[in-house]
């Protein structure tokens, strides 16, 4: 195995930069989410009844998603050739600078039908940003770490998901308890768009330390050394690496569905149907993300002990069964039970997220691994992520129960559940060494 040749100190630097650059994005992109559930269904699609004005919000929230893919292709190309870092500032960029706009942006009432085409303008580049700033803060960490404990490492960018969604669901959370609704429908809800400036900038500073991909460096001398002319990543990775990318998207459909249905629809459930006040949803989603914070890197660590494939497989399975006890748990109207219901619901989620990272990394060789990584995960998106809150609203109000909410979250779990038994094992491989039939045929 290869061992890590940046030391530990330099890896825990790699670790705390990409955990705090993928807090600020997906802060950034959950904000949207939580937002679209609570102001924008009245802000910029007003004259609508509450549940289709909000199915108009979440279509502009599901815009972001198909962004993503090709954000991760033009993040992916250019990060396989000129490298990790200068993407991931490019992302972070991109994504503040866009977010801190929906901040400015005038609503409906003052504009008319421009504000939702901005609003959906600044969403799709949020979307294109995270796109790139997924696969490639994974990556670095992944190829800075040793082989024996990825899983580990890994896991910690993905903690900036619930890292981001528990800034994001605090700050809301904190302005809902301080503010009337009033005040917060007609100001407060810019407060948390215009922060993510001053976020940003913390952010980028520390982004800019972190060294490039030691695997990478390493690919690139190699390749210069063999005087190699490589194909474009993406036709080389939907060519000879198509098996992988269907591994990928597949694996992610259980992960990406549950985990908006568990964070985002939650909040029009609890709110809507159930007609309780939107802090009992945000409070729920912010003590589970903290939960679910703590303990990503431990189901990334138990990876490196029992495989990945174990690990994400349980993960499924038991995401399967909870998608119909959450529900009815939640219909108990009381607030402790709602928070215990998200809360465990989460720390399932954990059991597929946190091996994700290095069990995908694995799928490809360094020279497209960027590429693959990304696209894979990101078309995944389109149909998981994307369509998720807005199937979940459609099937509540076509079968007013949630059973048709709970069927599908178990449909998406079959399909992982398929995807992940068909990869093959690769917890402890090497990201320097690719098999003889991967290699790249070369132009002289």
């Amino acid at each position: 195995m290869a061992s890590n040749p940046s030391g530990r100190g330099s890896i825990a630097r790699v670790v705390g930069a990409s955990l705090i650059g993928t807090t600020i994005e997906w802060y950034d992109f959950f904000l949207y989410g939580s937002a679209a559930a609570l102001v924008f269904n009245h802000l910029f699609f007003p004259g609508a009844d509450p549940l289709t004005g909000t199915l108009l919000a979440f279509t502009t929230y599901a815009i972001g998603f198909l962004a993503r893919p090709l954000g991760g292709l033009v993040f992916g190309h250019f990060g396989d050739r000129v490298g990790r870092k200068k993407l991931l500032v490019l992302s972070l960029l991109l994504m503040g600078g866009s977010t801190c706009a929906m901040g400015l942006l005038p609503t409906y009432a003052a504009v008319g039908v421009a504000a939702p085409l901005l609003l959906t303008l600044l969403r799709l580049v949020q979307g294109f940003a995270l796109g790139g700033e997924w696969g490639g803060a994974v990556l670095i960490v992944s190829e800075h770490g040793d082989d024996r404990r990825r899983g580990l490492w890994a896991s910690w960018p993905q903690c900036g998901a619930p890292g981001g969604n528990l800034l994001a669901t605090a700050v809301l959370a904190v302005l809902a308890a301080t503010q009337s609704d009033e005040a917060f429908m007609a100001w407060g809800w810019r407060i948390p768009f215009l922060l993510s400036g001053v976020l940003v900038m913390i952010g980028l500073w520390i982004r800019l330390a972190v060294s490039e991909s030691p695997v990478f460096l390493d690919a690139q001398a190699k390749a210069e050394q063999r005087a190699e002319t490589r194909s474009v990543p993406v036709v080389e990775v939907f060519r000879t690496h198509w098996r992988q990318v269907l591994v990928t998207i597949g694996s992610r459909m259980a992960e990406n569905v549950s985990y908006y249905v568990l964070t985002a629809f939650i909040l029009v459930y609890v709110t809507g149907p159930l007609g309780l006040p939107k802090s009992v949803g945000l409070n729920a989603v912010l003590i589970g993300s903290a939960v679910h914070f703590v303990t990503i890197p431990l189901w990334g660590a138990l990876s490196d002990r029992l495989g990945r494939k174990p690990v994400y497989l349980f993960g499924t399975v038991a995401m399967a069964a909870w998608g119909f006890a959450f529900f009815a748990l939640l219909d108990s109207k009381s607030a402790v039970v709602i928070t215990a219901a998200t809360t465990v619901g989460l720390l399932l989620h954990g059991a597929m997220y946190g091996p994700q990272a290095a069990f995908f990394a694995e799928q490809f060789p360094t020279r497209v691994r960027y590429t693959g990584l990304s696209v894979g995960g990101q078309l995944s998106s389109i149909a998981a992520g994307a369509v998720a809150p807005l199937i979940a609203v459609a099937l509540l109000q076509a079968f007013g129960s949630t059973i048709a909410v709970s069927g599908y979250v178990l449909a998406m779990c079959a399909i992982t559940l398929v995807a992940v038994a068909l990869a093959k094992e690769t917890a402890g491989s090497s990201l320097h060494d690719e098999a003889p039939d991967e290699q790249v045929a070369v132009t002289r």
